[in-house]
């Protein structure tokens, strides 16, 4: 046998064998949860419907294994807060969080002392990268962020001005925005950046700070906004202001979503919610069960879980008003 995979090899043909003996020494887990076996999803902002089709497909992929899956969090977009519940969350000694962190900094010291205590963590949508999370999925945000800048110059030619609206220190938002600027700069260096604000997921503090960059700026033909929230306000601001500023935004409310079926808001870019929470469960469950495999490298001297997946792309949808109807959330969960 080993002479023919040799040969083989040597043509650069790939062997594969199915046998009896399939199962790697010292494999002893199964795909499966033991009765009882809970994992948890915390966010910040619970009430906000980004959530809803996300933890839909936390479930979806839960139940199919047998698992107990739980919602949680804090209502508030306060980081104190939000660690206050996931430090509740492991006193409840859950296998596994997919964790959804406001800020990626304050995070790392409760991060690694719950995945020292033997506890999975995935983070989703906005990461730790310096903690020791087992693993990170999120859309492209910088292939987000190039898609928009293309779009923006489509419609409107590569000379013109455009704005961005920001959310400092959640990472995912924070490269939402710097990669349109970087991009815009690099590739059409006639598009100018003339206003840029932090307006922190706040529809009042976004209809404020759009009212006043369409006062400053009256050639402003274009909107970058790295969140819905943000957008609820911008598009109101704009509207009142009877200008014609073509607006793109990141997320999905239902609000922005009746705004893209009128025609106010050109398109959202919108992260695949259910495969997010789909494969954030199942990356969140091979963490907690590294003896599902014995693979061919050196974690039993590194000390690294075997099932690491240090990051996953969920894809993202454009939604436009040819296909808005598709993402209504009431539809989606009649019958749920």
């Amino acid at each position: 046998m080993l002479k023919y995979l040799k040969r083989a090899a040597s043509l650069g043909v790939s062997v594969f064998i199915v046998g009896a003996a399939v199962s790697p020494a010292g494999a002893a887990g199964k795909f499966a949860c033991e009765p009882g076996e809970t994992y948890v999803m915390n966010v910040m902002v619970s009430a906000h419907p980004y959530w809803v089709p996300v933890f839909e497909g936390f479930k979806q992929a839960a139940q199919s294994l047998g698992c107990e899956a739980v919602f949680s969090g804090t209502p508030d977009y306060d980081i104190t807060k939000q660690i206050a519940s996931f430090e509740q969350d492991l006193v409840k000694q859950p296998k596994g969080v997919l964790l959804h962190p406001m800020q990626s900094d304050p995070f790392i010291e409760p991060i690694n002392k719950a995945v020292d205590s033997g506890v999975s963590i995935t983070t989703f949508a906005a990461d730790s990268p310096k903690s020791k999370r087992t693993a990170y999925i999120t859309s492209d945000n910088v292939a987000e962020a190039k898609f928009a800048s293309e779009e923006i110059v489509r419609q409107l030619g590569p000379k013109g001005e455009f704005a961005v609206l920001e959310n400092p220190g959640q990472s995912n938002h924070d490269l939402r925005v710097t990669a349109l600027i970087d991009y815009m700069a690099r590739t059409y260096p006639d598009m100018k950046l003339v206003a840029r604000q932090a307006t922190n997921q706040d529809a009042n503090a976004a209809y404020q700070a759009v009212s006043a960059m369409l006062q400053a700026n009256p050639n402003l033909g274009a909107l970058w906004i790295p969140e819905a929230g943000s957008a609820e306000g911008a598009v109101t601001a704009v509207l009142e202001a009877k200008k014609k500023v073509l607006i793109i935004h990141a997320d999905i409310t239902p609000t922005t979503l009746d705004h893209i079926k009128a025609g106010n808001i050109h398109m959202a870019i919108n992260p695949n919610q259910g495969v997010q929470g789909f494969m954030g469960f199942i990356n969140t469950f091979l963490g907690a069960h590294p003896d599902l495999l014995d693979p061919f490298n050196d974690y039993k001297l590194s000390g690294f879980n075997p099932l690491q997946i240090p990051s996953m792309d969920n894809g993202f949808a454009v939604i436009t008003k040819a296909n808005a109807s598709a993402f209504d959330l009431n539809d989606y969960m009649k019958n749920r």
